[in-house]
């Protein structure tokens, strides 16, 4: 099996998923059987039938429930439940049922609304939720239900009040937090429509040490020419790797959380992808927007200078001395979703501050991985706190 971080495996996941569902006639099972690797769900072979049929009326379910919406980019929406529940189930020794259940569902509280739907649909949709949660069992649905709850984000809530909620549950059951990386992991990679990874062929520290070290390197020169705009620009994405941060850096200082085999391999699967991601918005940004070598050298030189000195590893006011300073309280730590699409289309006018966002992350990402006590100070559940 290929690293769950690489995109061209997700793209074939994607791929395969997309092309089940926009078949005439949809199989349900083929589907379950694709997302959980062909696994058995109980040792019993009654259980097992059981338990993949309660799967299957679980994905009937979704399918109604996600019919008309679509994600970001276009693709359909329900897309993103299951590939969510496919990359859970791999880091899995053995299949829990109501671990499934609670990926496939995590987001339905939040996207599903009655008033997409007319009186009869609605009514019928409910029904069947309500039968399928009557099938499991008192413990089983009592469990299912303080997942989803853990895992919805209320209005109210700032996105780093949830996570801190959300990691409050773990002292009960590591679950709900192999879902949300599992979910992380889903975004980060779900940022491209593109037929192959733009990292493939793409050696990206080869053409970083060149850069640094050898005089007569002309530079990085994409093979294609600059791809058509898309919905998610490199600011955005960006963000993405924001929200990655907060989530691995909140759950480094939850002690409660423990060691948890899963939850550490899905843990490093989103570090992984987020490394890559940040090495395929540098790139972009080199090989098309900022070409001259001698101001990417100065500005990887810089960006070198900043990370020694630590100060990667805090939340900092704005310097005007430095353009990575006041990175996160500046452009991503907005509770206003208004003010937080405005800051963002600000830093997509500031290459410059971008590439040295970009390499920033492969350091932050670099740093998880090689220290398993990492995290970054001024991230908390009460918000961003410049140190």
């Amino acid at each position: 099996m290929m690293p769950q971080y690489d995109l061209t495996e997700f793209l074939k996941l994607s791929s395969v998923l997309n092309y089940n569902l926009s078949a005439a006639s949809l199989n349900r099972y083929n589907v379950m059987m694709y997302i959980i690797g062909g696994k058995t769900l109980d040792r019993s072979a009654s259980k097992d039938k059981q338990k993949k049929s309660l799967l299957m009326d679980a994905l009937g379910y979704l399918f109604s429930a996600y019919h008309q919406k679509r994600r970001h980019l276009g693709p359909m929406a329900v897309l993103h439940p299951l590939r969510a529940t496919a990359l859970f189930a791999r880091n899995q020794d053995r299949l829990n049922l109501i671990g499934l259940l609670s990926v496939l569902f995590h987001d339905i509280m939040e996207d599903i609304n009655p008033y997409d739907f007319d009186t009869h649909q609605w009514m019928d949709m409910e029904g069947r939720l309500y039968s399928l949660l009557e099938r499991m069992g008192d413990e089983d649905e009592s469990k299912l239900l303080e997942n989803i709850i853990s895992l919805t984000r209320i209005k109210t809530e700032s996105y780093y009040q949830y996570i801190g909620r959300l990691l409050e549950s773990a002292g009960r059951s590591p679950q709900p937090v192999q879902v949300k990386l599992a979910d992380r992991l889903d975004n980060t990679l779900d940022m491209r429509i593109d037929l192959e990874d733009p990292l493939s062929g793409v050696d990206f520290f080869q053409n970083i040490f060149q850069l640094m070290f050898v005089n007569n390197y002309r530079g990085y020169i994409p093979a294609n020419d600059h791809p058509p705009t898309s919905a998610l620009n490199g600011a955005r994405r960006l963000y993405q790797l924001f929200k990655n941060t907060v989530l691995l850096s909140m759950i480094r200082q939850h002690k409660s959380i423990g060691y948890d085999r899963a939850l550490r391999i899905l843990f490093e699967a989103v570090c992984d992808a987020g490394l890559k991601e940040a090495q395929r918005t540098l790139m972009h940004l080199i090989g098309y927007h900022l070409k001259d070598p001698h101001d990417q050298r100065n500005l990887l030189l810089e960006t070198m200078n900043y990370c020694f000195s630590g100060r990667i590893d805090l939340v900092t006011k704005p310097d005007r001395d430095q353009l990575l300073d006041g990175l996160f309280s500046t452009y991503f730590a907005h509770n206003s979703k208004k003010v937080l699409h405005q800051q963002l289309d600000i830093l997509y006018l500031n290459k410059p501050l971008m590439i040295q966002a970009s390499i920033a992350f492969v350091v932050i990402f670099l740093h998880f991985l090689n220290d398993s006590k990492y995290y970054i100070h001024g991230i908390s559940a009460e918000g961003i706190e410049p140190r």
